[in-house]
């Protein structure tokens, strides 16, 4: 297990996870009563750590979350559904990034977060207009970002619910929703270290691919009992090898507490889904497996946080589970670093 730290975004606030040389665990609470939502970590520069929240805007840590201080002033994003930080277009300042916000839009700062700036186009997209979430059908927000570490112009942008929209020029223009991708955008990846691979996980029938960096997608539903799909994670080597969280439905994912019904599937190379059940994973989860992380230095490596606050990790690819002794107050994102 080599990363020390996991950063974890509970809904309400920040937690920073942090593993001594004995493994043990301990946690801290950061940004609490903030509504924390999403989080990213710069690629190149993981003490570099932003949190963003649906009622405050984006925060800020310089030291792998152990302090952090706003950057959402003068105009910045406020309603943050999404960040991601570019792992290829990049200022002294470090990584470019980006925030989704509902209503639907786009935020960049090429400084670290102190100075941001809409990027308008995405909500010129023909579609834009019929964009809607169904539980507040008024409104549609960027529920995921992906960036390419290859193309600096190369933005994926999910939309709940509207679909896959595509910029090859950093958002100057955008392509609207993606031919075969899903509408009910969740979750979308772009492979770290293999050129063009794209993955998705949605609510509107499972999980699709793309080898062309999103611009054409493929859907694979073979194995896939379970079609909504929430969480997503790629193997930091195999490209081939991903996995997904998914539930009967929208009701299964997100209705009463320890009722629900989740379970993580992995794909590999052109295998049906196979079900990660019995191997110390609770499956069903009586609650959503909200987020999936696969460490970027570790193949095989991968945690699983769910709402209840429980998180689970293995190393062999999904073959075996085991539970941190932690627990947080809940888990909405979840990220990680060394050191």
């Amino acid at each position: 297990m080599k990363t020390k730290r996991l950063y974890v975004a509970t809904g309400d606030a920040f937690v920073l996870l942090v593993r001594d040389e004995k493994e043990n665990w301990t946690a801290k609470a950061h940004l609490e009563g903030q509504g924390i939502q999403c989080l990213a970590v710069d690629p190149l520069a993981r003490h570099v750590v932003y949190a963003g929240s649906g009622a405050s805007g984006v925060y800020r840590s310089d030291d792998g979350g152990e302090s952090w201080r706003s950057v959402s002033g003068g105009g910045g994003p406020q309603h943050v559904f999404s960040l991601a930080v570019s792992p290829s277009r990049r200022v002294a300042s470090g990584g470019v990034v980006l925030a989704g916000t509902e209503p639907s839009a786009l935020f960049v700062s090429e400084s670290g977060g102190e100075g941001w700036r809409e990027l308008p186009a995405l909500r010129a997209i023909p579609s834009a207009p019929t964009w809607s979430f169904p539980p507040r059908p008024w409104t549609s927000h960027v529920r995921t970002i992906a960036l390419s570490p290859f193309d600096p112009g190369l933005i994926l942008a999910g939309i709940e619910l509207g679909g896959v929209m595509r910029s090859a020029d950093f958002g100057v223009t955008w392509a609207d929703h993606r031919p075969d991708a899903f509408r009910d955008s969740h979750a979308l990846a772009l492979h770290p270290r293999v050129r063009g691979r794209a993955y998705e996980a949605a609510g509107d029938g499972g999980a699709a691919t793309s080898f062309d960096d999103g611009d054409t997608w493929r859907r694979v539903a073979g194995g896939l009992a379970r079609r909504y799909t929430w969480a997503l994670a790629v193997d930091a080597v195999d490209p081939d090898r991903w996995y997904v969280s998914a539930s009967p439905g929208p009701f299964q994912a997100h209705g009463q507490q320890g009722a629900a019904n989740s379970v993580v599937y992995r794909r590999w190379g052109d295998s049906p889904w196979e079900e990660l059940s019995d191997r110390g994973l609770p499956s069903p989860s009586g609650w959503l497996i909200s987020a999936l992380f696969a460490d970027p230095d570790q193949p095989g490596h991968l945690y699983a946080g769910l709402r209840s606050g429980e998180v689970y990790f293995t190393d062999d690819h999904g073959e075996s589970w085991r539970a941190l002794p932690v627990r947080v107050p809940g888990v909405e994102a979840l990220s990680g670093a060394d050191g």
